[in-house]
């Protein structure tokens, strides 16, 4: 099922497919989980002060909410059927563990939203005020458990644990659930992308609030909201650069390739120095991100590909051309085993070198680097509009606490264009996440090109055609919708 060849030109165009929808479903994503906080606050708010007005305001968030909720529904249920359809190997090797938490996620956590939302939209008038405040903040946990489970399968693929491979039934089968559900990466990775939804969310709201003061609208509605979502904001920022930072040392001790490129490192060494752009530096100081200790030790490309090296922990890493060879002879073992008659097969001799087994299947070191300038960009993208959207709350902020928001258009007109920005750094993050593992669907143990379903390339290509135009029109769509609701409130 893995050893026979596959176009390359197929391998391409599965991707494409799956980022382009990927990319489309992280528009939505965020920003459910970010509208979720902020209109649960409203309410509760809401139901403390009985005033009329903050009712107004949180049926107000909740209908873009609502919006913004169904597109990315659909979307991730696109996603989902992308396994099966593109990427049947994959499944097939892993859906013992992958699917575990994506079944969770469907049962527990979307049912969850499903019947909460409808309470929150529809239950105003039929049920009681704290009923409807609790359905509220559930919508937000349904939406924040269903993330669980979703980033629990994602930090799997970045660092599988808890498995063992059957060579009977060539899969990896669960043995820990505890231990794939719980990882420490999986929990920091949980964290850093929620905390970013919340991000998102604030400087949306903020967005809206600036276009309504710039057109001496909804004063009362834009300030109040910007009062609520900018604490969102300043507070989930903060907690993205604390989990960041842990993110950061996960990823230099299970992916050195990823943090290599994200540097352009290609001859590491200990005291390395971090990017800031091509020419600017910051001594040691990508050796203190990576491991805490200002010598601490960082590979780079050249050192995981030709040298091997040892890392910070002591660790002792083979070189990815001896990683290879190991490899090669992983996939040797186990077609004997598979050729040989039951009587005569050990386990040990099919699982012999299984930890290589996965760079068996690379035909040439240079393929296990990823696209170095794309994530080098694409990780100071996101890490610089983080910085400049967390100063812009902190300013709104200020003003909007001391009631001077309004006399201010610049800071306005800033937060109106800065919008766009926090959807671009996430999208940005995302790529380095992902874009920045490749050649890897699951890292260091099942390459894409082994990955994939044998289907022509006519029937991907012709479905990517078709999602780029359904894809297309969703978004106008939603945006015109939304639009709508934003230009026709009038809370005054």
């Amino acid at each position: 099922m893995f050893l026979s060849t596959i176009n390359p030109e197929m391998i391409d165009w599965a991707r494409a497919q799956f980022a382009l929808t990927a990319c489309y479903h992280w528009l939505f994503v965020p920003l459910t989980l970010g509208l979720a906080v902020v209109m649960g606050i409203m309410e509760t708010i809401y139901y403390i002060k009985k005033d009329a007005f903050w009712k107004q305001l949180a049926q107000f968030w909740q209908k873009i909410f609502g919006i913004n909720f169904a597109i990315g529904v659909a979307t991730g249920i696109i996603l989902e059927f992308e396994f099966g359809t593109n990427w049947s190997n994959y499944s097939w090797f892993v859906g013992d563990i992958f699917g575990a938490p994506l079944a969770i996620e469907g049962i527990l956590a979307f049912f969850m939203e499903a019947t909460f939302v409808a309470v929150m939209f529809f239950g105003w008038e039929k049920v009681s005020r704290r009923f409807h405040l609790a359905a509220t903040w559930m919508t937000g946990v349904g939406a924040t458990l269903s993330a669980w489970w979703i980033l629990v399968a994602n930090s799997w693929m970045q660092h599988p644990r808890g498995m063992a491979f059957n060579p009977d039934t060539v899969r990896y089968e669960m043995q820990d659930f505890m231990a794939v559900a719980f990882a420490p990466e999986a929990v920091t990775k949980f964290f850093h992308t929620v905390l970013s939804g919340w991000m998102t969310g604030a400087v949306f709201v903020v967005g809206v609030s600036a276009w309504y003061l710039l057109r001496h609208r909804n004063k009362r509605l834009a300030i109040e909201s910007c009062k609520v979502a900018t604490i969102v904001g300043v507070v989930a920022t903060l907690g993205v650069m604390f989990t960041g930072d842990r993110s950061g040392i996960d990823i230099a001790r299970y992916q050195p390739m990823k943090l290599a490129a994200a540097e352009g490192l290609y001859d590491g060494g200990k005291g390395a120095a971090l990017s800031i752009v091509p020419g600017i530096e910051i001594p040691q100081a990508l050796s203190f991100l990576a491991t805490h200790d200002t010598n601490g030790f960082v590979p780079g490309i050249n050192d995981i590909l030709y040298r091997g090296y040892t890392s910070h922990e002591g660790h002792s890493e083979l070189p990815a051309t001896e990683k290879m060879k190991l490899g090669k002879q992983a996939l040797e073992n186990f077609k004997a085993y598979r050729a040989s008659l039951p009587a005569e097969r050990t386990s040990e001799q099919a699982t012999l070198q299984m930890d290589y087994f996965g760079y068996g299947f690379i035909t040439h070191e240079q393929a296990l680097v990823p696209p170095v300038t794309l994530i080098y960009w694409a990780f100071r993208i996101m890490v610089g509009g983080g910085m400049w959207l967390m100063a812009l709350l902190i300013a709104v902020a200020f003003l909007a606490y001391k009631n001077r928001l309004a006399h201010h258009r610049w800071i306005l007109y800033l937060a109106l264009w800065s919008t766009p920005l926090v959807f671009i750094a996430g999208q940005c993050g995302w790529i380095v996440a992902e874009v920045g593992r490749q050649p890897w669907a699951i890292q260091d143990l099942l390459p894409v090109s082994a990955a994939i379903s044998q289907l022509p390339i006519s029937a991907v290509l012709t479905t990517f055609c078709i999602f780029v135009v359904l894809f297309i029109i969703l978004l106008i769509a939603e945006v015109r919708i939304m639009c709508k609701a934003i230009s026709g409130m009038n809370a005054e």
